[in-house]
């Protein structure tokens, strides 16, 4: 793993060369900020899940109980589906192909990874697979 130090005010610019050495370090760490983030909040939702028991007498009670506790897991499980694209990033990242569509092959645009640092397609591509979504779905 590169060990590029990344400046406090560093932002990426599509005025510098393409995923050099310190703009992939820069999404790098963002990605791992971001996981980390993401199994902190796990671990607090899995503790909070295991104090709280199903012990409310109230029926009514009980069933916003277990309501509430169906959407938290359903958002644990989109986290971790994010967790696996975020290890796909990470391991982009690795082998040089991070920030390139993987349809065009041309680079993702900065303002694109910022938003979303585990994009794999640019917009152009990722909207041309939307329409082709919408097409095949009103078939």
């Amino acid at each position: 793993m590169s060990t590029t130090l990344v400046p406090p005010d560093y932002r990426p610019s599509e005025d510098e060369p393409f995923m050099n050495p310190v703009m992939r370090a820069y999404f790098r760490d963002k990605l791992l900020r971001w996981r980390s983030e993401i199994l902190r909040e796990s671990d607090e939702t899995l503790s909070h899940l295991q104090e709280t028991g199903l012990t409310e007498p109230d029926l009514a009670d009980r069933a916003s109980l277990e309501t509430d506790r169906s959407l938290e897991l359903r958002a644990r499980d989109r986290e971790r589906k994010l967790l696996s694209k975020i290890d796909a990033a990470l391991e982009r990242l690795e082998d040089g192909s991070y920030g390139y569509c993987e349809i065009t092959g041309d680079p993702i645009s900065i303002r694109r990874l910022e938003a979303r640092p585990v994009a794999t397609l640019s917009v152009e591509a990722q909207e041309r697979h939307e329409r082709l979504e919408r097409t095949q779905r009103d078939e």
